[in-house]
């Protein structure tokens, strides 16, 4: 289990699965966030808890922040999976103790061009910090 919380404390995740890795995504607007996500589902891996505000992302996700300190905590699919019937949500490991999650290793998404993932260069989470 991994816990990540906004820079306030007021809100909350919990990750109860051990991620096969973060994604670091260049699309426009995980770039400005500075976000690295860890993905589960709704209900099942993923719980967050406290008050946020969302931005959504054109139709298909809104990004959830705190409304206190501003922190990015997660973001949600705005439907289910049309044969699961799950939900895609996807929490910001930054906001993790970093020993949680320091061996983490980075996959690469470009979100920003040809929404393709990309191969593994051997970083994981802790290259991230500095």
């Amino acid at each position: 289990m991994i816990e990540g919380s906004c820079h306030c404390g007021a809100v909350n995740w919990r990750f109860e699965a051990t991620p096969e890795g973060a994604t670091a995504c260049n699309c426009t607007v995980c770039r400005r966030y500075g976000a690295l996500w860890i993905y589960g589902h709704e209900g099942e891996d993923v719980t967050v808890s406290g008050p946020t505000k969302a931005y959504s992302r054109g139709k298909h996700l809104d990004f959830n922040f705190c409304p206190e300190c501003g922190c990015v905590v997660s973001w949600r699919a705005n439907r289910t999976g049309k044969t699961s019937g799950r939900r895609r949500i996807a929490v910001n490991v930054r906001l993790a103790e970093p020993a949680a999650v320091a061996d983490i290793p980075i996959d690469h998404f470009d979100g920003f061009d040809t929404f393709e993932d990309l191969p593994r260069d051997g970083r994981k989470v802790s290259d991230y910090w500095f």
